[in-house]
């Protein structure tokens, strides 16, 4: 298996960390965010990893290196200037049929592999895992009636739930064709696209752990998570 992880993003929602690291250079207990998501891609049977990066990259670069030390191979593909979540595929001149894709910034026990051979045989361009995530509205909802103004409707404090992407997907390398070159190009103008020209895509529900570490209050999290999820996230390679 293949994997592109996409860490070429400044991190901005999660200041002050990311001030003077990359995102995907911050620690969760002992390791760097990124460096447990590719331990746990050598370990569901990744061979190769290409870091897309931008901000900081030298740094990020430095730190993997050719990923002889962390038992995988990696190597970089750098944009000029940022292109978004998905346009960065197009600079990789060389990815194979199918190819795991990831935000790097993500914390998850998921099955990388069930999850590739899942997209194999789906026969679907592309596979986006899924996370039920449950909102609570610390408010009373009102439903008003535009025309009377008078009150339809009342929930006190009601929690939705919606299926939200993992940052967590496979491609199959026919995609690629619809993803403009060096372009600002994100995953919701691929959906979007898709879903408009009645293109397939699969989803691969996930209901184990999963937490996007895009806040402080979700890394403070994922730092409490880490000492007592029962993962291979704390030891080395």
């Amino acid at each position: 298996m293949r994997a592109v992880i996409l860490a070429g993003g400044k991190g901005v929602r999660l200041r002050p960390y990311t001030t003077t690291l990359p995102k995907p250079l911050v620690p969760v207990g002992e390791r760097p965010i990124l460096e447990i998501v590719i331990s746990q891609l050598r370990d569901a049977g990744v061979e190769r990893v290409t870091i897309a990066v931008n901000h900081m990259a030298e740094i990020i670069m430095a730190f993997f290196g050719s990923g002889e030390r962390f038992g995988i191979e990696i190597d970089y593909s750098l944009e000029d200037e940022p292109l978004g979540t998905i346009a960065p595929l197009r600079l990789i001149k060389d990815l194979p049929e199918h190819f795991l894709v990831m935000n790097g910034d993500t914390l998850t026990d998921i099955d990388y592999a069930a999850l590739y051979q899942a997209h194999v045989g789906s026969g679907k361009p592309l596979t986006i895992a899924t996370y039920r995530r449950e909102v609570k509205i610390d408010f009373g909802v009102l439903e008003v009636d535009e025309a009377s103004n008078l009150l339809t409707g009342f929930q006190e404090k009601p929690i939705y739930r919606f299926e939200v992407s993992t940052g967590v997907y496979v491609f199959s390398r026919r995609l690629l064709e619809r993803i403009p070159f060096n372009e600002s190009y994100g995953l919701d103008d691929l959906v979007l696209g898709m879903l408009k020209d009645e293109q397939p895509i699969n989803a691969y529900r996930f209901d184990g752990y999963w937490l996007d570490i895009g806040r402080p209050a979700d890394y403070d999290q994922a730092n409490r998570d880490i000492e007592m999820l029962d993962l291979d996230f704390k030891s080395s390679p």
